[in-house]
């Protein structure tokens, strides 16, 4: 009979933290392709909007319609480089996860190999046992033949 694997206990919760990373790397991946929608979004629609402002410009503004383009341009590239700020934060967030779920599935490999390794051996012993057990009865049959060869000799 096989002895369970001693550090069965480990291994799944080795399972549950490498799960868990694995997790969280889908979520921070998810958060930094949003945050860099959102940048493209903002670049997009400055474009848009310079678009606008030099086609304004071209057929002429007033000195107030010139600075309100301004302005919103002004807060528009704000928001880009907060937005650029987020994503490089996000990006950040992302590798660390990845550092993190690739050590939890090291962990997980390590312990998983050692309960590999154990009922390996326990499968050895086992079949090692099972040999030993059949070659006992390969001898008692032989013994049984043996003996009735010899009975029958006799006669």
């Amino acid at each position: 009979m096989t002895k369970p694997f001693p550090l069965q206990t480990i291994l799944e919760l080795m399972q549950e933290r490498a799960d868990e990373a694995t997790r969280n790397l889908a979520r921070l991946i998810a958060n930094e392709k949003d945050a860099k929608a959102r940048l493209d979004m903002l670049l997009g629609y400055r474009d848009e909007y310079a678009g606008r402002f030099r086609e304004a410009a071209q057929n002429g503004l007033t000195q107030r319609q010139w600075r309100n383009y301004q302005q919103f341009l002004d807060r528009l590239d704000e928001a880009i480089e907060q937005q650029r700020k987020i994503v490089a934060a996000k990006a950040q967030n992302t590798a660390l996860g990845q550092m993190q779920w690739q050590q939890q599935r090291k962990k997980l490999k390590a312990f998983d190999t050692l309960s590999e390794r154990h009922f390996a051996s326990e499968n050895a012993r086992e079949a090692k046992r099972d040999q030993k057990l059949q070659d006992e009865f390969a001898a008692r049959v032989k013994g049984v033949r043996d003996q009735v060869d010899q009975g029958s000799g006799d006669r």
